[in-house]
């Protein structure tokens, strides 16, 4: 016969009976506890199995494990341990027997002592599930991130890649096969290199970092070396690294962390608990490292401080299955080295031994979790690692790093450190005798405790303070002069770094790659990063320049604003693209691949005005006195960085005077307009008006077929005739249109478009399509 309860989390655990028929054992009253224990009644399922127990001639191993899960879900700690320690006398208990027990220690501790109820679960939480170690972005849950920290490793940035995002990572985070997306923006990365060669260090921020942290730059230069040295299974090697890091910066807790994994790994299980108990004392939440303390003391045999460290991580994170399973393992092992023969007599009943009144009481217990000095006001002011108001982890933390049971040094006389192997071995032998191991018995007793090897002549070779969140950045290293463009020879101003890993100003690197698609500096080919046009800003220099150089910053940004404005200004500097004939309201598309045309097209995207003016070469000034403004209503880019800009005419204007600018031509302008008519005047403009239209119409109306096709296809058909042709500073759309299709030459056509006066532009019009209609071939 079977039966069992649940856990917290919903298992079914299962006490099979020693003997289901036996007489005093009543089924019908074992699914009476049942029902009690799944309704929450756990004090009654206790009375059940403990009369079925005093009915029964010798102890039922199951129903002593049923009885002492009850207690425990009760919260009756020592008495479960009294019916735990009978049934483990019957029979060594084995991990699986023992999930409720570790559950009820666990969570005891947690709302008991630590006072964190299930708040603290939710922050350290793990991405797996909690079935496998944590990770080290998870180890140091209180340590704050700053400006210079990579968002991957959470350590000051090694050899630091900007990524096509502008975020910057270190390189060998990036390498990593789990890293597909950019952690700020969530931007998938591109893992085919741009470059033949892999990603490159961005050089600027190297320098920089290597200048502002020089003590940690070089111990995370180690600590990378450490790593690389570790996977090739040099472990002496990278020891050595390891411990020059250390050195460097003795406070890094995940530095510390790695190193403690080291160890274990070379069977050095003393110095993997010191590097972690340091862990623990500097950064008391940090799950990942009370774990691995708990592992090297399993495997150093010291299991009872293990189960320590294990409970503390179930206090801090209940759903960590694998510590769990942990623990149940060591206890299971404690439990059996109190019972260890087996060869057993009959042993005492418990309720007439009274076993359970000379088990110590659960607070008892739980202070076997940890030492009695640090209950004490005295003992927690002497402790090196102790945490104080100031520590941000606030009570919290500062009950839990109470918890790390490394300091036993304490006056004579003062308390008990027992753990919860020595209570076991405190109990009375069962009849017979049963030889109990103590603390100080075999393979524990070779090993040194944490507090030995924690203190050096009665100092701790540990500071209190982590320096990786709280990075100060001497104001005398920061310097402007690290941070200027090798083009400009100014400040950064809107920072872009290239595949190569060299950062120039935006506008900088884009007029260079109009001229040759190679990088200014090392001459790397870049023509795939020029197709992509992914000039995206380097954000974590531009927030250096933001937090450090803020009034150069707003200089360098006022400078960039004035050039703008006298850019944007489209009477006196208009910039002239020469090429051909353009009219108001005519669309004129343009291949754009002349260097200085390319900057002029930008500049009129990046002031917003997306005007230009079009204007017919002239041998002796370079461009005409007279063009059309056109508004660019779209750019198509090329991968080589050419384009077809689709522009519209907009106005005409008169040039006032030449000049050129980077290259290009710009001009000072005033903008035509046609001369207002009225009265009869203005009758006479309509009647020579509409004649004029009829008479374009007929024109248009008798050519051939492929030529009207053609006109079509680049011009559209002709707009209709306008109600109000003065209405228009220009005049009406068909004029236009009819002259960029007439077989004109420019300077014809140039006469045409500066003429102020609709009635001298509709007769210049007449007299054309006279002439083309009677010189139009049969």
């Amino acid at each position: 016969m079977e039966t069992g309860v649940r856990s917290h989390q919903g298992e079914l655990f299962v006490h099979p009976l020693s003997n289901p028929g036996a007489a005093g054992i009543f089924p019908e009253m074992l699914e009476v506890a049942e029902e009690a224990s799944r309704a929450g009644d756990f004090n009654l399922a206790v009375e059940i199995y403990s009369s079925q127990l005093a009915d029964l001639q010798q102890p039922d191993r199951g129903l002593c494990l049923r009885k002492a899960d009850s207690l425990a879900r009760a919260g009756r700690i020592s008495e479960a341990l009294d019916s735990y320690c009978l049934a483990a006398s019957l029979g060594k208990l084995r991990p699986q027997e023992l999930p409720l027990l570790v559950e009820t220690i666990a969570h005891t501790l947690r709302e008991k002592e630590l006072g964190i109820a299930g708040t603290l679960n939710s922050q350290v939480k793990s991405s797996n599930g909690g079935d496998g170690v944590e990770s080290d972005v998870e180890c140091i849950e209180d340590e704050a991130l700053d400006l210079f920290s990579c968002r991957l490793c959470k350590c000051l940035l090694h050899e630091p890649t900007t990524v096509e995002c502008g975020h910057t990572f270190c390189k060998r985070c990036l390498e990593a096969d789990s890293v597909k997306d950019c952690t700020h923006c969530k931007q998938k990365l591109n893992k085919n290199d741009i470059l033949p060669n892999g990603r490159r260090i961005n050089v600027v921020l190297s320098g920089l970092l290597d200048k502002l942290f020089a003590t940690e730059s070089k111990s995370r230069k180690y600590w990378m070396e450490a790593e690389v040295l570790w996977e090739k299974q040099s472990l002496a090697d990278a020891l050595e690294k390891y411990n020059a890091a250390v050195d460097l910066v003795p406070s890094s807790g995940r530095l510390l962390c790695q190193r403690a994994e080291l160890h274990m790994e070379m069977r050095n299980f003393s110095q993997a608990v010191q590097d972690s108990s340091s862990v623990c004392r500097i950064k008391p939440l940090c799950t990942k490292a009370h774990y691995v303390k708990a592992t090297a003391l399993s495997k150093g045999g010291r299991n009872d401080e293990a189960l320590q460290e294990y409970f503390l991580c179930l206090a801090l994170k209940p759903d960590w299955t694998k510590v769990k399973l942990e623990a149940q393992k060591v206890l299971s092992e404690l439990f059996h080295s109190v019972f260890e023969n087996e060869d057993l007599p009959t042993p005492v009943h418990p309720l007439q031994g009274g076993l359970a009144t000379r088990l110590i009481k659960p607070p008892a217990l739980l202070r076997s979790l940890r030492p009695i000095t640090q209950r004490t006001g005295s003992s927690s002011q002497n402790s090196e690692f102790s945490v104080t108001k100031s520590t941000p982890v606030d009570d919290t933390s500062s009950r839990l790093s109470a918890l790390s049971p490394g300091k036993s040094d304490r006056p004579s006389g003062e308390g008990s450190t027992k753990t919860l192997s020595d209570v076991l071995a405190a109990l009375p032998a069962p009849p017979g005798g049963i030889k109990r191991k103590h603390s100080g018995d075999g393979p524990l007793a070779n090993l040194n405790t944490p507090s030995k090897l924690l203190r050096a002549d009665g100092a701790s070779s540990i500071p209190t303070a982590t320096v990786c969140g709280g990075r100060v950045v001497p104001a005398d290293l920061m310097d402007s002069g690290d941070l200027e463009c090798s083009l400009c020879m100014r400040l950064f101003y809107e920072p872009v770094a290239t595949p190569c890993g060299h950062t120039f100003c935006l506008k900088c690197l884009e007029r260079c790659l109009d001229h040759n698609p190679n990088c200014p500096l090392c001459k790397e080919n870049l023509s795939e990063y020029l197709a992509t046009r992914g000039y995206n800003k380097t954000l974590l220099m531009e927030e250096v320049l933001q937090r450090y150089l803020g009034d150069e910053l707003e200089e360098r940004k006022k400078i960039s604003e004035e050039e703008m404005k006298e850019l944007s200004n489209l009477n006196q500097e208009v910039p002239i693209f020469v090429c051909t004939m353009a009219f108001p309201t005519i669309p004129c598309p343009l291949h754009v691949f002349e260097p200085r045309y390319r900057l002029m097209i930008r500049r009129s995207m990046e002031t917003g005005t997306k005007q230009f003016g079009m204007c017919i070469a002239d041998e002796l000034k370079g461009f005409a006195d007279y063009g059309c403004m056109l508004q660019v209503r779209d750019v198509k880019f090329f991968p080589d960085g050419r384009s077809v800009v689709d522009t519209i005419g907009v106005s005409r204007f008169k040039v006032l005077s030449h000049g050129q600018r980077d290259g290009y031509h710009t001009a000072k302008i005033e903008y035509l307009e046609d001369k207002k008519v009225e009265g009869e005047e203005l009758v006479e403009l309509l009647k020579l008006h509409d004649s004029v239209y009829e008479q374009a119409n007929s024109w248009f109306t008798s050519l051939k077929d492929n030529m009207k096709s053609q006109i079509l296809s680049h011009f559209g058909h002709l707009p209709s005739k306008d109600p109000d042709p003065p209405a228009s500073p220009s005049g009406p759309a068909w004029c236009w249109w009819l002259l960029a299709v007439l077989p004109l030459e420019n300077r014809a056509q140039l006469t045409i478009l500066s003429m102020n006066s609709l009635k001298d532009r509709l007769i210049a019009i007449r007299r054309v399509l006279i002439f083309v209609t009677r010189k139009k071939p049969r």
